[in-house]
């Protein structure tokens, strides 16, 4: 890793606490790293914790791409309980009794969640209808419907379940496409079940290839910024094709490139010093670019 600068290209992997907007967390990257140009994959609830992967210069235009990956969370859903928000945080606006919910109930009514699914993002997402986040519209009082979305849900473990006289909390582990609510999740289960469910605690445990081991406290950070130069994250994220000089000077200018037989998907593309130029993708014969990050 190399010494950080203000003009610097990397990432930076946080590991949020609970209480603090994504938003915060940003405005504290671009206080350490000297740069307001800052930006973020992902957003985080506030009472969530994890992994909040932030990009700073160019490295934020990577965090569109890196955006489509897989996540993976840790999550506590409480049964018996339904909330304004699908979480803690939320006023509860309704209660069941759990004595007849048995384990086998939950891991049967669990499998439906499995797979590729139909889920209704929260209410109090941050999906913009008609130019504004929903949140910001159920606070104003407004009624708000989201529309249903197709996500994945490639593991939904069920880790253990804890029965009081008044709830059942589950703790469970979820690999997901991006898109997924857990607090959905949460809603959805307690919904089957006839009981109610909302989220009572959930933290990110990856995005992509970036795990909890990679994360640093803000805390950390200020004592020591660990960064991620973008060529490493790129090397580490796609397939990698090194390019020769000519191909790398075709690069830098975006044209396609011809007979690479690139794989499915983005690679990135370096040039022979190692400098990362841009992302390609194959299109029948030819190589085009999706992304280019010089020049």
């Amino acid at each position: 890793m190399s010494d950080f600068t203000p003009s610097s290209d990397g990432i930076v992997v946080v590991d949020k606490p609970a209480g603090m907007t994504s938003h915060t967390v940003v405005a504290r990257i671009r206080r350490l790293a000297g740069t307001r140009n800052v930006g973020h994959a992902g957003t985080l609830d506030p009472m969530a914790t994890g992994v909040l992967v932030a990009g700073i210069n160019r490295a934020t235009r990577l965090l569109g791409h890196l955006q489509l990956a897989d996540k993976s969370y840790d999550a506590t859903i409480r049964l018996g309980a339904v909330t304004t928000t699908d979480d803690a945080e939320g006023e509860i606006v309704s209660t069941a009794p759990v004595a007849g919910v048995t384990a086998a109930a939950i891991s049967s009514a669990a499998e439906a969640y499995r797979g590729e699914i139909s889920q209704i993002p929260s209410a109090v997402s941050a999906i913009k209808v008609d130019g504004k986040r929903a949140y910001e519209r159920v606070r104003a009082g407004e009624e708000v419907v989201l529309k249903a979305r197709t996500v994945t849900v490639s593991r939904y473990d069920i880790l253990d379940i804890r029965v009081s006289e008044s709830w059942i909390d589950l703790d469970i582990s979820v690999d997901c496409s991006s898109g997924t609510y857990i607090r959905a999740l949460a809603r959805d289960l307690g919904a089957d079940l006839g009981v109610g469910g909302h989220l009572t605690a959930l933290r990110r445990t990856r995005v992509g290839a970036f795990d909890l081991s990679a994360a640093h406290t803000l805390e950390a950070l200020a004592e020591d910024f660990a960064w991620l130069p973008i060529a490493d994250v790129a090397a580490g994220t796609f397939p990698r094709y090194d390019a020769d000089l000519d191909q790398a000077a075709a690069i830098r200018t975006g044209r396609p490139l011809p007979g690479l037989n690139l794989p499915d998907g983005q690679t990135a593309m370096f040039d022979p010093t190692g400098t990362f130029l841009a992302l390609y993708e194959p299109h029948g014969p030819l190589a085009k670019p999706t992304a280019v990050f010089v020049g």
